[in-house]
């Protein structure tokens, strides 16, 4: 699916996502990505939702987000508390959608200037 934001800057800006690809600003990205408004980090380790650690959620702390959109691949998956409790100890918001609907999120939140991380799995297929 193609994004088409009303916006424009420098900031970096999810393009396009599809299975197998999120494209941010013109570079495409084939694995777990984490994308904030001034970085992009193209090989988050994770790379199913089943890998996910609360060592890679507590790294997100390290770029001072004010809420962090957790895309967990082509469906939904609630981690368990335990996993987003270093960023919800420190007062960082958390939201867990699938990563389609975290790529649209995280547009409309850095579009409003607030300090968004999205943490995105692969969109794959999944049984």
């Amino acid at each position: 699916m193609r994004l088409k934001p009303d916006f424009t800057g420098a900031a970096n800006t999810i393009r396009a996502y599809d299975e197998g690809y999120i494209r941010v600003n013109d570079q495409t990205i084939r694995r777990s990505v984490i994308v904030t408004p001034e970085l992009l980090i193209a090989d988050w380790p994770p790379q199913a939702f089943t890998d996910l650690q609360a060592a890679h959620l507590e790294q997100l702390l390290a770029l001072d987000p004010e809420i962090v959109l957790l895309g967990t691949g082509a469906r939904q998956h609630f981690p368990h508390p335990r996993l987003t409790y270093p960023l919800l100890s420190q007062g960082v918001g958390i939201e867990v959608m699938d990563t389609a609907a975290a790529c649209r999120t995280y547009n409309f939140i850095m579009a409003e200037g607030r300090r968004v991380v999205a943490a995105l799995l692969p969109i794959g297929r999944e049984s």
